[in-house]
This record gives structure tokens, sequence and C-alpha cells, in this order.
């Protein structure tokens, strides 16, 4: 198993209310020369979750972090319309989507409750908004979820601090 260090969670920057399948998303990504979509999950609007690349390869979603990262990413993250000829970013989650984010979130910290859940715009030198809201904040709780464990390494067994 890939050691992960990064939850990373993307928008697809596509318009609100429009719908978009992995198979787009994957066209998209190939035909920038990468060999397969760049995300391991892609989360429909309807809160579908769609598997992009297997979890055991690395994904191209923030360069210079992928090695030590699975890349999430929900369907949206501009507004309907563009302003003066360019997208603005917006949270477009659906209900769905949300319920959904935290579901994956959750899966992904417990197979690997060292990794810290961040946005895409989280990373040093990445200038843009994706995805388009704090995921960063909004999944503290669950990026803090194992922190009254000391865990010796992902492949050992859970050690609790005051406890032989």
């Amino acid at each position: 198993m890939r050691k992960i260090n990064h939850i990373v969670v993307h928008c697809s920057a596509t318009p609100e209310g429009k719908d978009y399948s992995i198979d787009t998303i994957r066209k998209w990504h190939t035909d920038r020369g990468w060999r397969d979509i760049g995300y391991h999950a892609v989360i429909y609007r309807n809160g579908e979750v769609h598997q992009g690349r297997r979890d055991n390869e690395i994904g191209a979603g923030v360069r210079g972090h992928n090695k030590h990262s699975i890349h999430l990413c929900y369907v949206g993250g501009v507004e309907k319309n563009k302003k003066k000829g360019n997208w603005i970013p917006k949270d477009t989650r659906t209900i769905e989507q949300k319920e959904a984010l935290i579901d994956l979130c959750n899966y992904y910290k417990n197979l690997h409750p060292k990794a810290e859940i961040l946005g895409h715009r989280d990373f040093e030198g990445v200038t843009k908004s994706c995805p388009s809201f704090d995921a960063k904040s909004d999944y503290k709780v669950i990026t803090d979820k194992f922190s009254h464990l000391d865990l010796e390494d992902e492949d050992s067994h859970i050690v609790i601090k005051g406890r032989d």
C-alpha cells in the first residue's frame, strides 16, 4: 500500500448546475498527455462516486505532491456563467456531493490515519482557487480524528497514549 500523507479535494472547475461524466474528465486529462484521469474518485452532482485511478496508482492532482496523495474531485466549482470572460470560483457542491465527500474523507482517513485533508489550493505555490471552498477547515474534524492516538506507522499496531 502506498504511504498517503494527503487526501486532496479538487473541483472540476465546471459551471454550476452542469453534469460532466468521469469519461469526459478523463478525456480532458488524456488530451493533455496524461495517461489517465488524474483523480482517484469523481463525485457527480447527485452524489454518485466514480472511481478514477486505482488507489495504488499515483494520481495527477498537485504537482510535486502526487506520490503520497489521494485525489478526490467533485463536479462543479465555478459560477454558472463567466464574468468578463473569466470563470468565477464558487462552492457549488450539492448536499449529495457534500455527504459523499465526507464519506470518502472518512474512508481514506481510516485507511491512512496520518493523512491530512487539504484542498488543492492549500499547497505552497498553487495559485488556483480549487476546490472553491476551504477544505482544510471544513474537514478539520476528520483530519484530527486520530489525534488522540500515537500511531507508530501505518503497517504496525496502534499504540494508545498513556497505555501499555
